[in-house]
């Protein structure tokens, strides 16, 4: 199978864009020579593969990029297992099947590191895909995302199409839910950091001993790595994304609020859980294509809060996740 996939005058169908990944993309695909497809979710349900299958087959897009899912944080992949397994596994496979009905011609199906055992070695390589127990808080959304994978694994091995898998590692950037109910951990410290500074608290508490260990990759590098894999990526292995680097809790929240200019010390709340104690992408298959991240965590977080200040400060957008 040719490995190269021009863009150049193709239609690229970015499902899911108002999220983000897909913001991102469609941001990163400006850059190309190519046309932007996308559909308001007013317009055309994905849970509707009726629908799915017409709107696919009228737009007759050359590639689709599946950026669109139900995502959340540990509390709400608790609280509704149901959700976050079947709208994820009907979403995907409606997508999925009305691309092959089409005949698109590439495909590019976004995953997440859950995916992988909670105990997988570290750094985690692409091999550790079922090799043991998933992480219990978010296992109906990790199921979803290995079926995803595997669907499209399933089409090029019966049909021989070109559908390649990417799990990106934690990613953060514009876009991102600071909303302190359901955010993840950079969102989340860089929101509590900036209510410090605006009120003069003195201490910033943070869940856990500090100790952990977690990677993280700006959301335009991951778009980045997205587009440089539907250009050049062709095999039938999925692709781990990430920045191959990590940092302590500890480390990024001291990073956090020094960004933010708060004068607040940090607490540590050792009563509260630790969770995995590292979690580090094996990114070797991506860096071994060429591609390299371009932002420092430093230079991503000071690019983040002033995106926040902007838009989620300035009353552009609300909390939540879009």
């Amino acid at each position: 199978m040719d490995k190269s996939f021009d863009l150049k005058g193709k239609r690229i169908f970015v499902a899911g864009h108002r999220g983000m990944v897909g913001s991102a993309l469609v941001r990163r695909l400006a850059s190309e020579d190519c046309e932007i497809v996308t559909v308001a979710r007013s317009e055309l349900d994905l849970l509707d593969q009726g629908g799915v299958r017409r709107w696919m087959e009228d737009r007759r897009p050359d590639a689709v990029i599946m950026a669109a899912a139900k995502v959340g944080g540990i509390m709400a992949n608790d609280s509704y297992p149901v959700d976050f397994l079947y709208e994820n596994l009907v979403v995907q496979t409606n997508v999925i099947e009305a691309a092959f009905r089409s005949e698109v011609q590439k495909l590019l199906f976004l995953g997440s590191s859950c995916i992988y055992p909670k105990l997988a070695p570290q750094p985690i390589p692409e091999d550790a895909l079922l090799t043991g127990p998933l992480e219990p808080t978010n296992e109906w959304y990790a199921v979803a995302k290995i079926a995803g994978l595997k669907l499209c694994q399933a089409y090029r091995r019966q049909y021989g199409v070109n559908y390649i898998s990417a799990m990106p590692t934690n990613l953060y950037g514009p876009g991102d839910n600071f909303d302190l109910g359901s955010s993840h951990v950079i969102p989340a410290l860089m929101r509590k950091a900036h209510e410090a500074k605006r009120t003069g608290q003195q201490t910033l508490q943070v869940w856990g001993s500090g100790r952990p260990m977690r990677e993280f990759l700006h959301v335009d590098d991951a778009a980045d790595a997205f587009v440089w894999l539907l250009k050049t990526y062709a095999d039938d292995g999925h692709v781990n994304v990430g920045s191959g680097e990590d940092v302590t809790i500890a480390e990024l929240a001291s990073t956090v609020v020094s960004v933010v200019g708060a004068a607040a010390s940090i607490a540590f709340d050792p009563t509260k859980p630790d969770g995995t104690p590292r979690k580090l992408m094996d990114v070797s298959r991506l860096f071994a294509t060429g591609w390299r991240p371009a932002y420092s965590l430093r230079r991503g977080l000071d690019q983040t809060y002033a995106w926040f200040l902007e838009h989620v400060e300035g009353g552009d957008i609300r909390l939540g996740p879009g």
